[in-house]
């Protein structure tokens, strides 16, 4: 089928080819090549995910412009990339990783060991996004040769390979570090051609790509709401929407429209602070938890097309997810718990449309069990992230917490915006590092809602709309990517 777009001639002149050193054929392709446009919603503050938090930016950058060493397959498998084999030692402190050869940064320089072994030390030393804490493991990296580097763990860790297929395993280059937030360098199949905050990031296709051509250049629009966003796509000007949030238009797309639901590492989180009052009291939080008809906002806000986790904040497809559902919508439950006390909460709410719709909802369902509640909205991403993630200030917020297996992360760290601090927890998930993963992270969620360090609302599905002709979008969201090359047009 036709796209719904035109293709876009990208014209150069002779001068500007002599400038940036292209063959007359390369200038040719560039210019008969089409442009792919994937309409989405929040955007990201900045670009250099190393220093701050969100899912916004390691989406647009991971698979695009960086790669790493082994790729998660849908399975949540580790599969050889940049690196085309590995060794492991049998007391799983020992990674020999052979590099594949031939790969190059979007400046021409070779990828090698040297680059892979400054890319796992930088996350150690100097990111400051939390993440980092994936990297803890890692006592010495050693650059054996050209193309083989040796990282050796303090311990054995069951996550940490599966760590190094996210961003915390993004493979960069010393020349890169001045530019992250501008033109950072990468081995993926695209450079940066333009960051309009809070509008869009625009990509060039590499002509040099080391994996074979790009048959596009790329785009991400952000879009305020959902409606703006299908409308792009009616009138052509998005071949693409990712994670439609408004499932309520769906019946009034025209039948050429492809959609396609896929699931998510999005966990919905009403988080409560646990430092402050009134949510420092646990049974507070559980008279939350049991007030809030999860099911009514799946209905409400995606149209039943999420998955109900039993308020837990576990993907369906990690390992560890059982489907139990630990509070159940029991108004009277709540009210038990509370015992006459009416707490006063204001609900710090991002301006994401999923979220507002939510909060209404939440608003309501509190006020039946007898919380005072007050709802606060506040700019996504900047306020937000500055206000409730980095300066804690805030009772109760939600948000789609889109992190791959981010347990440790929310959970196992009490300096995290939750602030919940459970040494059981944290034995926990450190035993579910070095030993039995599996048994050990069900234990540590089952402590986490004993003691609801906070709810998940729903897991939310990742609704993608297609113009006519577009094909080879993978709706499963498995790790922190968005791959644009690989969509057909």
């Amino acid at each position: 089928m036709t796209s719904l777009r035109a293709a876009a001639a990208l014209l150069a002149t002779s001068a500007a080819l002599m400038a940036v050193g292209c063959s007359t054929d390369a200038a040719e392709r560039h210019a008969q090549r089409d442009e792919l446009v994937v309409a989405t919603q929040t955007p990201p503050a900045g670009l250099d995910f190393t220093t701050t938090g969100g899912a916004a930016a390691p989406q647009a950058m991971m698979g695009n412009i960086y790669q790493t060493l082994v790729r998660i397959d849908d399975s949540g498998t580790p599969q050889p990339f940049l690196a085309e084999s590995w060794e492991i030692s049998a007391d799983g402190t020992e990674y020999v990783f052979h590099l594949r050869e031939g790969v190059t940064f979007s400046n021409g320089k070779e990828f090698t060991a040297d680059d892979a072994a400054f890319s796992i030390d930088y996350v150690r030393n100097h990111w400051t996004n939390a993440l980092k804490a994936q990297m803890a493991p890692v006592t010495q990296v050693e650059v054996v040769d050209d193309y083989t580097v040796k990282v050796t763990l303090e311990r054995a860790s069951n996550s940490w390979l599966w760590s190094m297929g996210t961003l915390t395993g993004a493979m960069m280059t010393p020349e890169s570090i001045a530019r992250l937030a501008t033109d950072p360098l990468g081995t993926g199949p695209y450079r940066l051609a333009r960051f309009d905050v809070g509008e869009a990031v625009s990509f060039t296709a590499r002509e040099d790509y080391w994996g074979g051509e790009v048959d596009h250049d790329a785009k991400i629009r952000y879009f305020d709401d959902s409606t703006a966003a299908v409308n792009a796509l009616r009138v052509g000007d998005a071949d693409v929407v990712w994670m439609m949030q408004a499932p309520q238009l769906l019946p009034t797309l025209p039948e050429d429209i492809g959609v396609e639901v896929g699931t998510t590492n999005g966990e919905v989180l009403l988080s409560m602070n646990n430092r402050v009052a009134p949510f420092d009291d646990p049974t507070v939080r559980q008279a939350v938890a049991y007030a809030i008809d999860r099911d009514a906002l799946n209905r409400v806000v995606y149209n039943g097309m999420a998955t109900d986790t039993g308020g837990a904040p576990v993907p369906p497809t990690d390992p560890w997810y059982t489907g139990e559902n630990y509070y159940p919508f029991d108004p009277d439950a709540a009210r038990e718990l509370l015992a006459g006390r009416t707490p006063e909460v204001t609900i710090t709410v991002p301006n994401l449309p999923y979220a507002q719709t939510a909060s209404e909802l939440i608003f309501s369902q509190l006020r039946d069990v007898g919380f005072t509640v007050t709802l606060e909205t506040v700019e996504f991403p900047a306020v937000w992230l500055g206000q409730v993630l980095k300066g804690h200030n805030y009772q109760a917020s939600l948000v789609s917490h889109v992190e791959p297996r981010d347990i440790p992360m929310l959970f196992g760290n009490p300096d995290y915006y939750i602030g919940y601090d459970s040494a059981e927890t944290q034995a926990l998930i450190t035993a579910a590092e070095a030993g039995e993963q599996e048994e050990n992270m069900e234990a540590a969620v089952d402590q986490i809602m004993a003691d609801a360090a906070s709810l998940t609302l729903v897991n939310a599905p990742n609704i993608v709309l297609l113009a006519p002709g577009v094909s080879g979008v993978n709706p499963n969201v498995v790790t922190d990517g968005l791959p644009l090359a690989e969509v057909e047009k």
